[in-house]
């Protein structure tokens, strides 16, 4: 800088009148001057399509081919669950066992090699040879009306392909395969069963792939519909009364999966039109759900000292001591929860699927984070419109409407609660908080 303005790099000295001895001042910084890029900008859609998978952060959408959203959002849904990835990614065509059907083996096949190919891809992809192996495995997903395949349920194509998969995957031989359907899906229920009239008390378990929340006009919430839909009557014989009586069956949770998914009952059969009919009413549903006071007493006495130990990981994590005070100390010795945002990535998948000795470092807390949502839009399950909303491996979250991923604002998942003709949560998929 000189009297008078700032040189420039083509500015002639000799006409500065500059002595010698006399100061200068010079104003910037001492960096090494920028260079212009090597290369110029790289658009998305000029990359090869290996690298705009992983440059976009999902999978490519689902063609429909003709009713077949309510199998386009299971798939995924599911497709978002890694371990399960990597479970059928290990099976292989010669793994199955004399006592399972061709056909469980071939839809195990096909929705492995539709989930590779859902991960190679970003531009949509046509599940014509898994539409065609659960249909022959499935006939009531072949059902035609002048000419054309039929809408479905979604929750029974959840149910059956789930069911169907884990026969395979529990038969296989493969040594690989260390994490099974029922693992990752199933949830053990122990239920007390009483007689009204003479008193009879009994006790039964069970495993299910799902917890129900039932609606009705005093249910406005997920963890109130799940408390009722674990109470239910049922007539059986009673050997003291030596006829059919009336029992109450109240049941609680035994053992947690590391997903745990539950399905609205918004669909009943209304014998005055013949057909199914929906219940239209909102029902909230949390990002974070804690399913501790719906365990057993022995599993509750388990779930303990984890919850304790996420609750002081977790303070540590926003800084905060045990009485709840700033800490800025780093204490490594507190175990590392696992979120939900890492619900897709094989290396996630990978550290879960090591074998027993994994499985016995890592513990179930009771609380769990949603991380897919299955929505349905429209009065009856024979018609209408399914979507599956699917949280990424970056947290955030994309609609998956048949062959259209579109990114959605988180704020926005739990608006599918119901209450109108919008789209309204049928089926969630909460992942496991866990301490390893």
């Amino acid at each position: 800088m000189v009297k008078g303005g700032l040189l420039k790099d083509d500015a002639d000295w000799l006409t500065l009148g500059v002595k010698e001895g006399q100061k200068l001042m010079m104003m910037g910084t001492a960096e090494e001057v920028v260079k212009a890029p090597e290369k110029g900008p790289v658009f998305m859609e000029d990359l090869p399509e290996e690298e705009q998978v992983v440059n976009v952060g999902q999978s490519s959408g689902l063609l429909n081919l003709g009713n077949t959203c309510y199998v386009n959002s299971t798939l995924q849904c599911l497709h978002s669950v890694p371990e399960l990835k990597v479970a059928l990614h290990n099976y292989t065509n010669s793994g199955r066992s004399n006592d399972l059907d061709q056909y469980s083996h071939l839809l195990t096949v096909a929705t492995r090699d539709l989930f590779s190919e859902l991960d190679r891809n970003v531009r949509p992809v046509a599940p014509l040879q898994f539409l065609s192996v659960l249909r022959k495995k499935h006939p009531q997903f072949a059902q035609q009306h002048n000419g054309a395949y039929m809408q479905q349920d979604a929750e029974e194509c959840w149910t059956q392909l789930i069911f169907t998969l884990s026969q395979p995957l529990r038969s296989s031989d493969s040594s690989e395969i260390s994490t099974k359907v029922k693992t990752l899906f199933g949830i053990d229920l122990v239920s007390r069963i009483r007689c009204i009239e003479s008193g009879e008390e009994g006790s039964e378990t069970e495993s299910v792939y799902s917890l129900k929340c039932h609606i009705s006009q005093e249910v406005n919430h997920l963890h109130e519909g799940l408390k009722r839909g674990l109470k239910s009557e049922l007539e059986k014989a009673s050997p003291a009364l030596g006829r059919s009586a009336i029992f109450t069956k109240e049941s609680c949770i035994s053992d947690l999966p590391r997903y745990l998914t539950v399905q609205f009952v918004r669909f009943f059969w209304k014998r005055e039109t013949n057909q199914k009919a929906k219940i239209l009413p909102k029902v909230d549903y949390p990002l974070e759900l804690d399913v501790y006071d719906l365990c057993s007493e022995e599993l509750s006495q388990k779930l303990q000292a984890p919850r304790q130990m996420l609750r002081e990981a977790e303070n540590v994590t926003f800084g905060l001591n045990a009485h709840g005070k700033n800490s800025h100390e780093n204490d490594t010795s507190l175990p590392k929860p696992e979120v939900a945002a890492s619900n897709s990535g094989e290396s996630a998948a990978a550290t879960s699927l090591e074998g027993s000795s994994s499985e016995k470092k890592t513990q179930l807390t009771g609380i769990y984070d949603l991380v897919a949502v299955l929505t349905h839009k429209g009065r009856s399950a024979d018609s209408g419109h399914y979507v599956a909303w699917v949280k990424q491996d970056n947290g955030k979250w994309i609609q998956f409407d048949d062959d259209n991923p579109i990114s959605q604002r988180e704020e926005d998942i739990t608006k599918l609660s119901g209450g109108g003709d919008w789209h309204m949560a049928y089926i969630c998929v909460y992942k496991a908080r866990i301490i390893s």
